[in-house]
């Protein structure tokens, strides 16, 4: 009997050992975690790559090499530098069970950049000290030619409902299938945080597969830069969970940033430091200065905030930014927050063009299938916006952008691979 009683005990521990271990997010049981591949200033030649490891884990390195070399004996090896990082300790928040909690959060923040790769070439490399970590993998740019990149944003990581990822990431899945296979990149316009002040949804939300399959190049969204109470804004959050060009201008180096892709210069703002009008101006000066010093085919700018309202159609930040776009000769603007898609054509002096001058604004729907916006009676800028969409409340759409030496295709698809609607951007250049 007593025999018995030990077996069917074992039996129950083993039974608990398989849930939890089922119930363990992948990124828990790892050494390095929150790990992310960002662009490099330029894009053909060098990558960014971000992880956090404990206080006590020591120090840390990047092993990659070609993918092409299964068995990595062309393998490199680079050593992280590192630094204590404390900007999400003790912040408000909420457990996966809902449960309230202040965050106990001290990490080591691992930063290396590689350099002197070859351009449109597949990598794979591992963080940490040994060689049995994780394979993750990145593509770099081409010279020129084609490329293409995923465009989604407003997913809202929040682990109490993790439904939220799980639909932006199933539309990522649908843009592949669209695709007819991988893109190059995927870009976002923001809030993929709930509480960006909130490590534990950067943690889990990088524990996804697409965070391990592709470079990804992003913008601070107002969810982004705060924590649960509001009472802490920082664009920190962002910078700190990401290893972006320190090319920004002051209080924005890994925060704004510019980068090139290919035969494109991407501009990437911060809509929370440009809130005021010398924020704004500061912005603007750096943007100038930036598209100055990079002659690109292609010249793209993505913030956060809207250029339009979408439910009605009302003026946002085009008001701000079109006459700089025409000046400088901005080809496509790219933002999110307002849920609702939202098109222009090719818009120059407040008119619409034959494509051949002016800039093409979209912003992006959002993706988790919670918060989106209903569209209202269309009052405004009926002369400039083109084509509005959206599915409600529950709205799931993203963006496959196709790019060649002489054009850029982007085209709207929702959550079921359905076309809603394309544009084409020429070069002017």
């Amino acid at each position: 009997m007593k025999r018995i009683s030990i077996i069917i005990a074992a039996m129950v521990l083993s039974i608990a050992h398989t849930i939890s271990a089922q119930n363990t997010p992948q990124n828990i049981t790892e050494s390095e975690y929150t790990v992310i591949t960002n662009p490099g200033e330029s894009a053909a030649h060098r990558v960014r790559i971000n992880w956090h490891t404990d206080k006590s884990s020591g120090k840390s390195y990047c092993t990659y090499t070609k993918r092409s070399d299964i068995h990595w004996k062309q393998a490199r090896k680079v050593k992280a530098q590192q630094e204590l990082c404390t900007v999400y300790d003790s912040l408000f928040s909420k457990k996966a069970s809902g449960e309230d909690y202040y965050e106990n959060v001290r990490f080591l923040r691992n930063t290396v950049e590689l350099k002197d790769l070859n351009p449109d070439t597949e990598y794979m490399y591992r963080c940490g000290n040994g060689q049995t970590g994780k394979i993750r993998y990145f593509k770099t740019a081409p010279l020129s030619g084609e490329w293409s990149a995923a465009i989604i944003s407003d997913f809202h990581a929040y682990t109490p409902l993790p439904k939220r990822v799980e639909s932006a990431m199933e539309m990522i899945n649908t843009l592949e299938k669209c695709n007819s296979g991988d893109f190059d990149l995927i870009l976002h316009t923001g809030d993929i945080c709930a509480w960006g002040g909130s490590y534990s949804f950067w943690r889990d939300l990088y524990s996804q597969s697409y965070f391990s399959k592709y470079m990804w190049a992003g913008v601070n969204g107002n969810h982004d830069n705060m924590d649960r109470k509001s009472t802490r804004l920082s664009n920190d959050y962002f910078h700190y969970a990401n290893n972006n060009p320190q090319n920004g201008y002051k209080g924005e180096k890994g925060v704004c940033y510019y980068f090139k892709y290919g035969n494109a210069l991407f501009i990437m703002l911060n809509s929370e430091s440009m809130r005021s009008e010398d924020g704004l101006a500061a912005a603007q000066t750096w943007v100038k200065k930036t598209i100055k010093s990079n002659p690109s085919k292609f010249i793209i700018v993505m913030e956060h905030y809207q250029w339009f309202y979408g439910n009605d159609g009302r003026t946002s930040q085009y008001e701000r930014w079109n006459n700089l776009f025409d000046e400088y000769g901005v080809d496509l603007a790219i933002s999110g927050n307002n849920h609702i898609y939202v098109r222009t054509n090719a818009l120059y002096k407040g008119v619409e063009t034959d494509g051949s001058k002016g800039t093409v604004y979209i912003q992006t729907p959002s993706s988790d299938n919670e918060r989106g916006q209903a569209l209202k009676e269309w009052t405004d800028n009926k002369d400039l916006i083109k084509f509005r969409w959206s599915e409600g409340g529950k709205t799931v759409g993203a963006l496959l952008l196709k790019a060649n030496d002489n054009k850029m295709c982007l085209t709207l698809y929702d959550r079921h691979g359905d076309v809603q609607d394309n544009v084409e951007v020429i070069s002017k250049r």
